[in-house]
């Protein structure tokens, strides 16, 4: 199977604009395709594969890079686990373009187009706990757990046996675009291949999943870096399944989810039904060992490296290490012996492009076949800041001890 990358810059795709539905908690999407576009072409004929055929389709959202096939077709979802390899009892997250859309697989027989009145928004088929998250999030990095329908207009292979399904409305303009155009909701999860490295731009795609699907739509690096929050709120008190684009003192802050607990762990939780993606295999991890410092420990000396270098299955003669640094490691790599060379990463300072800069890292480093990676931690506890940072760092915190083999 050939592999095409084909660019799609959404600045050219035409028109989208949000038009008000009087009464809703959401604007919905009026999108205007320019056809005179190439790049338009592009997204046609991506969504007519979506349509006709059971190959998923790689498109960049605002967080990581999806791989997305009709929901509504088993044929279609289980093209998705055949081309990540991904194990078929790990549910995926439904992405839709609009409420109507939602609205429509959770009352399949009497969907409206509008939520017009004020009697209709108490029989809103999505649950009212969510109603100001959506008005404060949405479109965004936020996934929703919400109830499957009996019977469910979705493939039983979506939710991998659940009773619920996850569900976000993306922001970024080309996924919404292909959503619309598809005219169906999307099963996406990361498009890389299991147990790897989520991908951030296209060339992350096709490294993993080349011959393995025909299409990747490249609409450039994506903005967040890490994947979405996935929160649960139809447990008693509201729970974060995943930490993600959205922080968990941002939800606390929404009228009904003041008492949001963490129900993630930063381990991979083997034996359990994963509520969520991400929640039970090991993930976001390079072919490399990956050594993960927490926040505030001191940078390994070059001894260190040599010595836990020199433990790795497969170090060798020749052998090469990679560093990630991030807020504080300041050492000096001269001197290093003409065996051993260091492949050095700095992401700076700022949490926002540790996040954005973390995956890549990785795979680049994986690139240049070292055998052991350190990585610099970060804070991840509530510091008082009141801008997202902390929680991005949570994110980021909860993949890199998912990847590390080895804590210090």
């Amino acid at each position: 199977m050939e592999t095409h990358i084909l660019p799609v810059d959404a600045s050219r795709l035409g028109v989208i604009t949000a038009k008000q539905v009087p009464n809703d908690i959401l604007d919905s999407l009026e999108i205007r395709l320019n056809s005179q576009s190439i790049d338009v072409q592009n997204l046609l004929r991506a969504a007519e594969q979506i349509r006709t055929s059971d190959i998923p389709v790689a498109f960049p959202t605002e967080t990581v890079y999806g791989l997305g096939a009709d929901a509504t077709r088993s044929d279609a979802v289980r093209g998705i686990y055949k081309a990540k390899q991904r194990p078929s009892d790990n549910p995926l997250i439904v992405h839709f373009s609009s409420l109507e859309q939602i609205r429509s697989v959770l009352q399949p027989r009497s969907s409206s187009t509008t939520m017009a009145t004020d009697s209709q928004i108490s029989q809103d088929p999505i649950p009212s706990i969510y109603h100001e998250l959506i008005k404060r999030f949405w479109p965004g990095p936020l996934t929703i757990i919400l109830p499957n329908p009996s019977p469910s207009p979705l493939a039983p292979e979506v939710t991998a046996g659940l009773t619920t399904f996850g569900a976000r409305i993306p922001r970024h303009a080309l996924a919404l675009a292909l959503i619309h155009t598809s005219g169906v909701p999307l099963a996406a999860p990361s498009a890389n291949a299991s147990t790897k490295p989520s991908p951030t731009a296209a060339e992350h795609v096709a490294h993993d999943l080349q011959g393995r699907i025909n299409t990747i739509l490249d609409g450039g690096p994506c903005a967040v870096g890490v994947e979405s929050t996935v929160v649960d709120g139809l447990s008693i008190p509201p729970s974060m399944l995943r930490p993600g684009g959205i922080s968990l003192d941002q939800i606390r802050k929404v009228p009904g989810w003041e008492a949001t607990q963490i129900a993630y762990k930063n381990v991979s939780e083997a034996g359990t039904a994963p509520r969520a993606p991400g929640m039970k295999y090991r993930h976001y991890s390079p072919k490399a060992t990956v050594v993960l410092y927490e926040a505030r420990r001191a940078a390994p000396t070059l001894s260190e490296m040599r010595e836990t270098l020199e433990g790795a299955e497969t170090a060798g003669a020749g052998s090469n290490i990679g560093l990630v640094r991030t807020k504080t490691w300041n050492l000096s790599l001269n001197d290093t012996g003409d065996a051993v060379q260091i492949y050095d990463i700095r992401l700076g300072p700022q949490t926002s492009a540790i996040a954005r800069g973390i995956f890549s890292a990785l795979r680049a480093l994986d690139r240049e076949n070292v055998d052991v990676i350190f990585v610099e931690g970060i804070d991840d506890e509530n510091d008082g800041e009141d801008n997202g940072e902390v929680d991005a760092a949570a994110a980021v915190m909860n993949r890199l001890r998912k990847a590390a083999e080895i804590h210090i």
